[in-house]
């Protein structure tokens, strides 16, 4: 196992001054075994940063190191890393232990070595009743998991994983989640996982790497992305329906965003915030009220029990102690604590 350093690292297409840059003096370290999700919008660049680790794209400059080495110029073979894609590439006409075994074949290990480490990583995986089937044969789930399983025979210092789950159905998508968290569990394998998926990001993650326009804007654990959001992109990115921002919420200075989670907005009724209801969302055990406060829109979130209000109505609201955020309206970072 090995960290993943990633030092002032930029990334343009194109020369001189028709270059396009789309990674911006990125830095930051996953530490050893440890697994890190990045996390953002299309076209952000986060694919192109794992991409850069694996060695399929070129960096413009600064460093990325595996472990102490600078992997900058080495081929993709020469960083023992393994990248599990989000389309499978299995080969169809061979079956699940050949899939598996195939790369091991290449490195001309002994029939024993390879038997031993596919029928190891097919247990991990729950694919041992399903080694002599084909590709089509399996589930879009199970052929993931055999995409899986041939990263791990490999038994890489760094497992990559491109949004390896976007193929699937929702089902699929949360069961195959807590596989990947269990393998890791399992493993300890280091681990950098790109995802657009938010709910990924928050359930996978040790820590988060937040991107937007090929930049990092947060890089911490899931909670503290969660409740101390590092900009208005991040509070507005992490978290569905994301964080009220508000010009011009009561109390507010000219130069403030204001941040409140729709959680975070108890109603209060004859006191605080008073609303205009315009519309109501069901979701089961809870309601997304969407108001309207001082001709901003304002989203909260109130459980099952508690008395559904009416478009047209008047919603009450009080922000939650020390539950309120407050941001720079110049540049979006936060401010105060």
């Amino acid at each position: 196992m090995a960290s993943i350093s990633f030092r002032n690292v930029t990334k343009r297409y194109g020369k001189g001054q028709a270059s396009t840059p789309v990674i911006h003096g990125l830095s930051g370290e996953v530490t050893d075994g440890e697994f890190v999700v990045v996390v953002g919008p299309s076209g952000c660049g986060k694919s192109t940063l794992l991409r850069m680790v694996a060695g399929l794209e070129d960096i413009t400059s600064g460093d990325i190191a595996i472990g102490p080495r600078v992997v900058n110029a080495l081929e993709p073979a020469e960083r023992d890393i393994a990248m599990v894609f989000q389309n499978y590439a299995l080969y169809p006409h061979m079956t699940v232990f050949d899939n598996m075994a195939y790369g091991l074949k290449l490195k001309k290990l002994a029939p024993a070595d390879i038997k031993a480490r596919v029928n190891k990583a097919a247990a991990i995986l729950e694919l041992g009743h399903l080694l002599l089937r084909k590709p089509r044969e399996l589930s879009g789930g199970q052929r993931q998991r055999v995409a899986m399983g041939r990263a791990i025979v490999r038994q890489p210092q760094v497992f990559l994983f491109d949004e390896p789950l976007s193929n699937l159905d929702a089902k699929l998508r949360a069961q195959t989640r807590l596989e990947i968290q269990k393998l890791h569990r399992e493993l300890g394998i280091t681990s950098l996982f790109v995802t657009h998926d938010q709910t990924e990001a928050m359930t996978l993650a040790q820590r988060i790497i937040v991107m937007n326009a090929g930049r990092l804007e947060q890089f911490d654990t899931p909670q503290e992305v969660y409740a101390r959001p590092a900009t208005t992109f991040v509070a507005s990115f992490i978290g569905s329906p994301p964080m009220n921002l508000l010009k011009h919420a009561p109390g507010t200075a000219p130069d403030t965003l204001l941040g409140i989670r729709p959680e975070h907005l108890d109603p209060t009724p004859g006191r605080g915030w008073a609303m205009a209801v315009d519309t109501v969302e069901l979701l089961g055990a809870e309601r997304l009220v969407h108001c309207r406060l001082n001709g901003e829109a304002v989203t909260v979130r109130i459980s099952e029990e508690q008395r559904a209000p009416q478009p047209g109505d008047t919603l009450e609201v009080t922000p939650r102690v020390g539950r309120l955020h407050t941001f720079h309206a110049n540049n979006g970072r936060r401010s105060g604590h």
